[in-house]
């Protein structure tokens, strides 16, 4: 009797219909397969800029790998990977990077891009310094004429860069009526120091991606100062400093980002008006 019955249901159609029900269910049912994630430790410029917005996703396309970026300064991102709470840095500090690779912290490193540091400020120029050459010598004109200065005061790259100016002047500004120290990420710096009326030195990525967006009312007044020059590199977590580290699937980001696609892809990206942000210089 059951024979019969299975042998109508199945001439029916019935049956097979009941079967693919049964195991639609049961797929769903089945927990899903882990998404791969790594951490990365980086910068407030990268991600101001737009480039991660542009670039992980194809890297998540080609590997499956999601890659969580935590932005801060360069100085807080190489500490967040020093004590292993990140898999790969991606930051803008060179003698930083050596010194913590040195100390064993990180490995495989490698230069990735480049692009410069711009002095920007308010339209009047109020120091009368643009058409200089040397931002040592804009640096020591804005000190003079007292014009409002803000520094991102968050030992990022970018003021490692700016301090590392003041040096050369023989011009300690901190505690001056005039300068401002900020302690924000590189986009929230500009629109303070556009609020100020300020001066204030920047990466060029950050400020192409997001003056008009900020609808900033600043231009640049100096630029093309070898010293401006703004490297970046991309180094692993030490996985025999931290066993827990991610480190196949973070150097799987190193590997591609160095890699003729990713050195491509690097390149590709633009701004609306089609500056490319960055430079790929890989080795």
């Amino acid at each position: 009797m059951t024979k019969r019955i299975v042998g109508k249901l199945f001439k029916s159609g019935l049956f097979v219909s009941i079967i693919m029900l049964l195991l639609g269910a049961a797929m769903s049912a089945a927990p899903a397969a882990a998404e791969t994630r790594i951490r990365m430790a980086s910068t407030t410029s990268t991600q101001n800029s737009g480039l991660f917005d542009y670039l992980l996703p194809i890297f998540q396309k080609k590997t499956g790998i999601h890659i969580d970026v935590v932005a801060v300064g360069t100085g807080a991102a190489i500490e967040i990977g020093k004590r292993g709470d990140a898999d790969v840095v991606f930051v803008h500090a060179k003698e930083q990077e050596l010194k913590a690779l040195k100390e064993g912290y990180f490995v495989n490193r490698h230069d990735v891009m480049y692009n410069d540091f711009v002095i920007i400020g308010p339209p009047n120029d109020p120091a009368k310094i643009k058409g200089m050459k040397s931002a040592t010598e804009a640096f020591r004109k804005i000190a003079e004429s007292g014009s409002p200065f803000v520094s991102r005061g968050d030992k990022s790259g970018t003021n490692t860069k700016e301090l590392a100016i003041w040096k050369k002047t023989g011009i300690d500004p901190k505690g001056r009526t005039w300068y401002l120290d900020a302690g924000q990420g590189m986009e929230k710096t500009q629109r303070i120091a556009n609020e100020k009326r300020a001066y204030t030195l920047t990466d060029r990525g950050t400020w192409l991606a997001t003056k008009d967006y900020d609808k900033l009312d600043m231009v640049i007044v100096l630029e093309g100062d070898p010293v401006l020059f703004n490297q970046y590199g991309v180094m692993a977590v030490n996985p025999e400093k931290y066993k827990e580290v991610k480190f196949k699937e973070a150097m799987e980001f190193v590997n591609w980002i160095i890699s003729k696609e990713g050195q491509a892809t690097v390149a590709a990206y633009k701004d609306k008006h089609g500056n490319a942000l960055f430079i790929p210089n890989a080795n």
